[in-house]
């Protein structure tokens, strides 16, 4: 800072300017990988939402001539196209673009991926002709978002590098000397097509000369520090498991999946952070089954199942191998320690100490157990001797953060020992909300309720919100009334909450409080789309249709042209078909197998419901006279 104050108040002189020509060549044609990259970086998706898109794609949508598959197979990690389709696209660039937007010939690419198993061709639609905007009126919004993805990468895949002029300006300010660098877009190329959000972005320099003086504006400089690398997120953990061989493209999403789904990882401003559960898993996978983590393993093992493919090995034996080391290694482990080590000693007995799971959750425990019984929490915070977060201000009680059997939970004061005395007031804990962020106000905040909003103006009564089973509500005058998930039961006001009182239930059990916003009125016949709450999750309804909410598009976020599009794909399925009753099914399907003699056997049951075997000797008789009524037909 003192080196640049002394350069305040000087001009800057340009010193040396350096040009150069760089060209970016286009990306290849989209295997399953970069089609889940893309999605998720360009279209906000979900791996999996991606992936359903694309099957939909895959198997057709009508276009007014019946189902038409508008792109091939999308599990695939091969980056070849077939020559008729080439051809296509070389015709199409020709025909909508200047002639130096076509390459003299056509472009190959090759596979980077390791294994990679190129049984179909790269994912591109059936036909260019068939433009995003000709097949736009056909598709959900999900749909076209990715069509026009896979449409313009095709296309800009055939077509030339695009030209950029780099500039690189040596400028001094006094004793020090200070580079620029710039670039401009000098011919478009595959850019006038598609654009991807990973190309850096154009830092544009002014015309500059040699010897020119330029005025100084401001003088300041940066400190910059090595930063870990950033958490994962869906893109890249793709693209990871892509480089190191760790499954195949049809497995990707499954993968990622399960990890949310056993909620080894949470998904925070789009990047995975891993759960205490997570960590746990890890670790002890890590420690005693370090051979089948591996980034390797993976790989080696499709080696040899490529050898198998290809006759050099035999299945059998192959599996045979595997087996018997992996039953080797679960019985050698079967009476290590489930926990992973902590670094920390007991303070009892002074062994290690080991984080644990049980069916309550997780927790710190002695490794000498039985002999040690030491526990205890797992997060500090619920520590005994450190879980005071403060004094209630109207009591002036302590107010602890604990741990008890349901889970975390805020008290007021100490549990007194009078068995008979009223329990302190206390609160539980939300999950949502990591222990490490525990503070007083928060406390406070989820020991307020139950709280009075206020007092009806019509009845004098008080409005109360609190927590229940089945979540928030409002209770007045001995009724209660849900809380819409778009407020907030510490929050809501008087005003809202006599709304929230004031609204009707519709009939078949729909309540007007499962309401969460009106999205606006459908554009074919002015009726509002709205967006609900309900008994299986959220959900979009328009007139008497109902479509359910992918679970990566949230109520908050989703929008009207979403919502027509999930509208449009639930009533092209059709009504839900529903189930026939069992009692009904069989004397339908007995009616069937009777003649007319049988059948009128059959009227008369009711009446003689106990005679049963003289009815199954009237239908053996029954049956006994179909072959002689086919004979004269043979």
């Amino acid at each position: 800072k003192e080196w640049l104050a002394t350069l305040e108040g000087r001009d800057a002189t340009v010193m040396r300017i350096e040009k150069k020509r760089r060209s970016r060549n286009p990306a290849a044609p989209f295997t399953t990988s970069t089609l889940q990259q893309a999605g998720v970086r360009q279209l906000g998706m979900t791996t999996d939402r991606v992936m359903r898109t694309a099957q939909q794609l895959y198997e057709g949508v009508d276009l007014g001539e019946g189902p038409v598959g508008l792109i091939t197979y999308m599990r695939t990690d091969s980056v070849n196209l077939a020559q008729e389709a080439i051809t296509d696209i070389r015709k199409y660039v020709g025909a909508n673009f200047d002639k130096d937007y076509l390459p003299p010939a056509a472009i190959a690419y090759k596979a980077k991926t390791k294994n990679a198993q190129e049984a179909h061709e790269a994912v591109r639609p059936t036909a260019v002709m068939r433009t995003p905007e000709a097949v736009k009126p056909f598709l959900t919004h999900d749909q076209i978002r990715l069509y026009e993805l896979i449409w313009k990468r095709t296309v800009a895949c055939q077509m030339t590098p695009a030209q950029f002029d780099t500039v690189a300006a040596d400028i001094t300010v006094g004793e020090g000397t200070f580079r620029a660098t710039g670039q401009t877009l000098a011919f478009a190329g595959f850019l006038a097509v598609y654009q991807d959000d990973e190309d850096e972005e154009e830092s544009k320099l002014p015309a500059l000369v040699e010897g020119e003086t330029l005025p100084v504006d401001r003088l300041y400089g940066e400190q910059h520090f090595t930063q870990p690398p950033p958490r994962y997120t869906e893109a890249s953990l793709v693209k990871a498991l892509e480089e190191y061989g760790i499954g195949r493209p049809s497995t990707y999403a499954s993968i990622i999946s399960t990890l949310q789904d056993r909620e080894y990882v949470v998904l925070e401003k789009k990047r995975f952070q891993p759960t205490d559960i997570g960590r746990l898993v890890n670790c002890f996978l890590t420690r005693h089954f370090s051979h089948y983590v591996d980034y390797d393993f993976t790989a080696k093992l499709e080696d040899k199942l490529d050898d198998v493919s290809n006759g050099k090995r035999v299945w059998s034996r192959l599996l045979g191998e595997f087996w018997k080391e992996f039953d080797g290694d679960l019985k050698a482990k079967q009476d290590v320690e489930r926990g992973c080590p902590i670094m920390e000693p007991c303070p009892k007995c002074s062994k290690p100490l080991f984080m644990q799971a049980s069916k309550r959750g997780l927790f710190i425990g002695c490794s000498g157990y039985p002999d040690c019984d030491y526990t205890r929490p797992l997060h500090a915070a619920t520590a005994e001797g450190d879980n005071i977060l403060g004094q209630d201000p109207a009591s002036g009680l302590d107010v602890k953060l604990l741990s008890g059997r349901f889970g975390p939970y805020v008290q007021i004061g100490d549990m007194p020992e009078d068995k008979k005395a009223p329990k302190p007031r206390r609160a539980s804990w939300p999950k949502d909300i990591p222990l490490e962020n525990a503070t007083l106000e928060l406390a406070l905040k989820f020991l307020s309720l139950p709280r009075e909003v206020g007092h009806h103006p019509t009845t004098g009564l008080p409005i109360v919100a609190n927590n229940g089973r089945f979540g928030p509500y409002l209770l007045h005058d001995g009724k209660f009334k849900s809380i819409p998930k778009t407020d907030s039961v510490y929050e809501i006001d008087l005003p809202r909450a006599l709304e929230v009182l004031a609204m009707e239930r519709e009939p078949r059990g729909d309540s007007a409080a499962s309401v969460l916003k009106n999205l606006g009125p459908h554009p074919d016949d002015g009726k509002d789309i709205t967006v609900r709450s309900g008994r299986y999750g959220p959900y979009v309804k328009h007139g008497s249709t109902n479509a359910t909410l992918p679970k990566d598009i949230t109520p908050e976020e989703i929008t009207l042209d979403e919502a027509i599009g999930l509208i449009a794909a639930r009533v092209a399925k059709g009504p839900a078909k529903k189930p026939a009753r069992k009692t009904a099914a069989k004397p339908a399907a007995a009616k069937k197998t009777k003649t007319a003699d049988a059948d009128t056997t059959a009227a008369k049951k009711p009446a003689a419901k106990k005679k049963a075997a003289p009815k199954k000797a009237s239908t053996k008789a029954a049956t006994a006279k179909k072959p002689a009524r086919k004979k004269p037909v043979a």
